[in-house]
């Protein structure tokens, strides 16, 4: 069975975000892999380990992403690619693209991904390369079987729970609680620097200049504003809600 995982490195989740000129700061922070991409490799393992066959670890993204890629090589995975490592930037659909290219050229069965990343949250990669490799895809799922050519999945509903059953090959992405991310072993660190870490660039997947603008821009970035102490409202209960009523048109500016 051969099974590609997507992965993103992004800003370990301890990180504080800092601002400058109205971009996010990269100086001295630390990276790590996404924490929902760390599901989806793990998934990959389990299912390599019961059901045989290979992992890859895919990326798109600057030369740094290489570290990210190597921890996913140390907990087990077999190879990794790393796409474009340019530091250019794509939004989804440019990385989609990219992704699909890479795919198109291999034989795969399962494809994984985190449910989103935490870095951006938009969870729409995954989503939009099943979409253009036109295979089914479950998304934010906790419990994945694999039968043969079939694979039954158990997705997260918002506090319920989905079963569906799809035909390989197809993409699934990873919610938390689908399994617990082992860590990189030292044996593992070790055989890690000599495995495969193939490195692609957009020409090589077909691209030429300018075919991969971007169809979303970024407006604007901020930080949130500070948080204002709570106030207390005094008075009987009808006082007091006539008192927030009028806060909320006055000040909150919501009726």
């Amino acid at each position: 069975m051969n099974i590609y995982v997507l992965l993103k490195q992004t800003f370990d989740t301890e990180e504080k975000i800092v601002l400058k000129d109205g971009r996010v700061s990269e100086d001295g922070v630390k990276f790590v892999i996404n924490p929902y991409d760390e599901y989806a490799v793990e998934e990959a393992l389990l299912l390599k380990e019961s059901l045989g066959g290979t992992v890859t670890v895919v990326s798109v993204g600057p030369p740094r992403a290489a570290e990210a890629l190597r921890t996913a090589l140390a907990m087990g995975a077999d190879e990794a690619v790393l796409v474009d490592g340019e530091s250019r930037e794509y939004d989804e659909a440019a990385v989609a693209r990219l992704l699909e290219a890479y795919l198109r050229q291999q034989a795969y069965d399962i494809v994984l991904a985190g449910n989103f990343s935490t870095d951006t949250g938009g969870g729409q990669v995954a989503l939009r390369l099943a979409e253009r490799l036109g295979i089914p895809h479950v998304s934010s799922i906790i419990n994945l079987e694999v039968n043969g050519s079939q694979a039954t999945a158990v997705r997260d509903a918002e506090g319920d729970a989905e079963t569906l059953e799809v035909a390989l090959p197809a993409l699934f992405t990873a919610q938390q609680g689908l399994n617990e991310p082992r860590y990189p072993s030292l044996p593992g660190i070790m055989k890690a620097k000599k495995k495969p870490l193939r490195q692609l660039e957009a020409a090589d997947l077909g691209f030429g200049e300018g075919q991969l603008a971007s169809l979303s821009v970024r407006g604007k970035l901020a930080l949130p504003a500070v948080r204002q102490a709570g106030r207390r409202l005094a008075g009987s209960p009808a006082e007091q809600a006539s008192a927030l009523a009028q806060l909320l048109h006055s000040e909150a500016k919501v009726l």
